[in-house]
């Protein structure tokens, strides 16, 4: 983003900019995305789009980081509500942990506008100095984990979490171009290898 909204009025465009491109990309797709297209969808005027994003593809890449923030934010509520194991109290399931992150990325995909084109990255070339999408993830996931886990964030947890997270993108892209709902076989065979690889080394 060129600027950070400092006003609640601009922090409330922003939002309608951001949730224009969404409703977009779900119509279009992102090769059909344009900045213009998108001040018309959010009613502002196409100065108020550059005022923040110099292209579309900084437009999309602030919804993708949105993406995040929230995807992150609904892990926190379910790992929040996770019981400790034991009677004594003691790290979470390692188990039901993998299936809120994963039950939240699937809960995402077929609900939240424009997640299916643009979840946490642009569909296009990265490029130069962009970090893939894939470990912003991964990294994000393992802060979230390390806590309700009882364990530090070490190179072992981040290498465990980025196989896993790389692994599930590619099933689940396959079981939702199977499917615009997902494919259930192949979600369910995503959840019995993230079970089999992540639950042991997590728990």
């Amino acid at each position: 983003m060129r600027r950070a909204p400092v006003q609640q009025r601009s922090a409330e465009r922003l939002a309608r900019i951001l949730d224009a491109c969404a409703e977009l990309l779900d119509e279009t797709g992102y090769e059909h995305l344009s900045t213009r297209a998108v001040a018309a969808r959010a009613g502002v005027p196409i100065g108020s789009v550059y005022r923040f994003f110099p292209n579309k593809r900084a437009l999309a890449t602030a919804l993708a980081h949105r993406n995040l923030d929230r995807y992150a934010a609904r892990i926190a509520v379910r790992l929040d509500v996770l019981p400790d194991r034991g009677e004594s109290g003691g790290p979470r399931d390692a188990v039901a942990v993998v299936d809120a992150v994963l039950d939240e990325y699937i809960a995402m995909k077929r609900t939240v506008p424009g997640f299916a084109r643009v979840d946490f990255g642009v569909p296009a070339p990265g490029e130069a100095g962009d970090e893939p999408p894939n470990h912003l993830v991964a990294d994000r996931i393992c802060g979230l984990l390390a806590g309700p886990l009882g364990r530090p964030v070490d190179e072992v947890l981040r290498r465990k979490v980025l196989v896993g997270v790389e692994a599930t993108d590619a099933l689940l892209q396959l079981a939702f171009r199977a499917d615009p709902s997902g494919d259930p076989a192949l979600i369910d065979e995503t959840r019995e290898l993230l079970h089999a690889y992540l639950a042991p080394s997590l728990g």
